[in-house]
């Protein structure tokens, strides 16, 4: 078998050279980046180790307590973040937007304790509530909703008579100071120290260094705090008393950030180190933005503007020195080039411009011991941002990372400007190849002509067919096309030899009934006695009930076909339509023996009996007309995957050869030629296998016949689909 060399695979094979192009150039600009990326990876761990270097046991760097935790308990241990502007104590929260990234929520799985037997009772206070430092301050706000806000009593010492806030803190001497802020309205707001004793909450004198706001609202409260950093040395701890009942005053449940009263449950309180800050001032400078974490994620200090962190300095491109060159490159190649390169982003959304805390893998990896990089695309997929972290250990043991941040800007100019002169290279390639494949468009479109004007020179202009179209040995669509327009119309020249002989076949079937009535008109013209005109007379009626047979078979194929457009489908069992003919045939056909096999299943296929009975009759009429006195027909019906396939074989003469496939076509007719015919015998005119075909059609079947395989007869073979 030869090898098929399509136009595709001819187009493909030419096309593999444009191919190698983008692929000469994607392996360029890789291993390119590759290298550009690899080093700026390794300088930016150089520089993340350096940074880490000058932190590295110095303990006094960071916090006493939130540093040295194992773990960070959220709602509990608090981040104070840097605020840009002194908060306004007014309770409305407004200043707090710009860093209410940090809000935490707090519901009814945060509560701390319960008073005077409330166990279970239904929990109606939730707060919102963060911290922020500014400058030597720390401010604390709570957007509190509650169903029932109760204020103190007016002239009542005891600060439990309403809604009240306690704190709690961790004094530079190691021991607990609690404060109580309990007001009689809305409005300015002082603390009250409480007794050292936790069990009371009597207090015993103002502490005016704590200060803020409570403010009612729809919903229940706002509050805003200040108070000194000084006054704590790391532990903080905030709870809400809830107060419901205004007739009993008592309180119900507090709700917080950790316990007041026991000093080792109190939270801790971090804020950006100042110290660590002023160790990476200096690297404000640098090409790169540095962070500085402890353990726990939480950003310490931060140094430069990722926004100018482009990571290699590429400096300006030299112009071309030829002017015809330069407008050439200016005006049509580089626009061009830039419709697929992209240049670095002047500008980009950077999601950690006001982070506190840091996630990343590299990150993970360094706090757990090992430096470590990441890539990351910018939330707008402008730029991509590399990150090295690398960890610092005080007394063997990680207290913190350093991260360092550039873009890759700097590489994807230097990868555009390569490029540039790559595509110089594709654009002069593309257009040879371009040439290429129009010389090979041109060579089809030539062959194609040829095809056309071959076509139209074996056709006159009578529509006859005059000759025979040149077969061509091309292996290809185009030569396909030309093998399969040869073979049509060699298809046509048959059908047109066919038309021009059905006169002559005519002509032979109507010879001899008109011959009867002819000679029998004649002869009764011409006798006078009664008796022979009778029999003239007869003869004369058989020749023309003849003609009017051969008539109303050659309107038959017609007749059926306006009564298959209007024929309806529907499902029915063929085993019950076979075999019911098979019983009908064994009456009109008793001269010959009948076989049926596989009629014991039901078998379900669309369509309509009446059709598929008459299209039974005709098979076998004609193995019935093919088969001698005392002959088997053999008939079987079995299903094929999903086709029911119908055979009828009967014994016989073989075959016309070469005329398989005609014998399925109208007034196609081949008999024994030793058959007599006379005015009383039925003319085949071959229509019968032409109505079952167009019956098979109908069912959307086929109909083949075939010489059977021991040469002793035919087989008829119908295939439907099943349903």
């Amino acid at each position: 078998m030869k090898f098929r060399f399509s136009i595709r695979l001819q187009l493909l094979v030419l096309s593999l050279f444009l191919f190698t192009i983008p692929y000469l150039g994607y392996k360029y600009v890789w291993e390119l980046e590759q290298y550009l990326r690899n080093g700026q990876e390794q300088t930016m761990i150089g520089t993340a180790r350096a940074v880490a270097t000058a932190l590295h046991e110095r303990p006094a760097l960071f916090d006493s307590q939130s540093a040295y935790l194992q773990d960070v308990r959220p709602g509990t241990d608090l981040y104070a973040p840097p605020i840009p502007s002194p908060i306004q104590l007014d309770g409305e929260l407004n200043d707090w937007q710009q860093v209410n990234e940090l809000l935490s929520e707090y519901t009814s799985d945060r509560v701390i304790e319960y008073y005077n037997g409330n166990q279970g009772s239904p929990i109606t206070l939730s707060f919102s509530h963060m911290v922020g430092r500014y400058g030597q301050f720390l401010y604390a706000m709570f957007e509190v909703k509650d169903d029932s806000l109760l204020w103190r009593q007016p002239k009542n010492i005891s600060v439990e008579t309403g809604d009240h806030l306690l704190i709690g803190m961790e004094t530079f001497e190691g021991t607990l100071a609690r404060y109580v802020v309990a007001p009689y309205e809305s409005g300015w707001v002082n603390a009250y120290k409480l007794a050292d004793n936790a069990r009371s909450n009597r207090a015993i004198e103002n502490a005016l260094s704590i200060q803020g706001r409570w403010q009612e609202t729809a919903e229940g409260y706002n509050i805003e705090l200040r108070f000194p950093l000084s006054m704590t040395a790391g532990g903080l701890a905030f709870t809400l008393v809830d107060v419901d009942d205004p007739d009993t005053r008592a309180t119900q449940y507090a709700l917080g950030t950790a316990n007041t009263k026991i000093l080792s449950e109190l939270g801790t309180v971090i804020t950006p180190s100042p110290e660590i800050e002023r160790i990476l001032a200096g690297l404000k400078y640098t090409d790169s933005r540095v962070w500085v974490v402890d353990k726990h994620k939480r950003v310490l200090a931060r140094a430069g503007d990722i926004q100018s962190a482009n990571g290699i300095e590429v400096s300006q491109r030299e112009a071309p020195t030829n002017p015809i060159w330069k407008w050439i490159e200016s005006e049509w190649l580089l626009p061009l080039y830039y419709q697929i390169l992209t240049k670095p982003p002047a500008d980009f959304i950077d999601e950690l411009d006001d982070a506190y805390a840091l996630v990343g893998q590299d990150l993970g990896t360094a706090l757990n011991g090992q430096p470590d990089s990441l890539w990351r695309l910018s939330p707008d997929n402008k730029a991509i941002v590399l990150s090295a972290a690398y960890p610092i250990f005080i007394e063997g043991n990680v207290m913190g990372a350093v991260i360092v941040e550039q873009t890759t800007n700097g590489i994807r100019t230097l990868r555009n400007r390569a490029l540039e002169q790559l595509f110089h290279v594709i654009v002069a390639v593309m257009f040879l190849g371009t040439l290429g494949l129009l010389l090979f468009a041109n060579r089809i479109s030539s062959r194609i002509r040829t095809l056309r004007d071959n076509t139209e020179a074996v056709i006159d202009d009578n529509g006859k067919i005059v000759g025979t179209l040149p077969i061509s040995n091309q292996r290809d669509e185009i030569g396909d096309l030309s093998r399969s327009f040869s073979d049509v119309l060699s298809r046509l020249q048959q059908y047109n030899s066919y038309l021009e002989n059905m006169a002559s076949r005519l002509s032979h079937e109507l010879r001899t009934p008109i011959a009867v009535v002819k000679s029998s008109l004649d002869m009764l013209s011409h006798d006078s006695n009664a008796q022979q005109q009778k029999v003239f007379v007869e003869r004369a009626q058989s020749g023309v009930n003849r003609l009017s047979t051969i008539l109303n078979s050659m309107s038959e194929a017609t007749r059926l076909e306006h009564a298959i457009a209007q024929e309806d489908f529907e499902a029915f069992n063929l085993t019950d339509v076979i075999s019911g003919c098979i019983e009908g045939y064994k009456h009109t056909y008793s001269q010959r023996r009948w076989t049926l096999i596989g009629c014991e299943d039901k078998l379900t296929i669309n369509g309509s009996p009446e059709l598929v009975a008459q299209l039974f009759d005709k098979i076998i009429s004609n193995a019935v007309d093919f088969s001698g006195s005392q002959d088997e027909i053999h008939v079987s019906l079995e299903k094929k995957d999903k086709r029911i396939v119908l055979l009828v074989s009967n014994p016989g003469p073989l075959l016309p050869a070469g005329m398989k496939s005609q014998l399925l076509q109208s007034m196609v007719s081949v008999r024994r030629e030793n058959e007599v015919q006379n005015a009383t015998q039925s003319p085949h005119l071959g229509l019968g296998l032409y109505i079952a075909n167009m019956i098979m059609t109908f069912h959307k079947g086929s109909l083949t016949l075939n010489d059977r395989d021991d040469k002793t007869g035919v087989i008829v073979t119908a295939t439907f689909p099943s349903t």
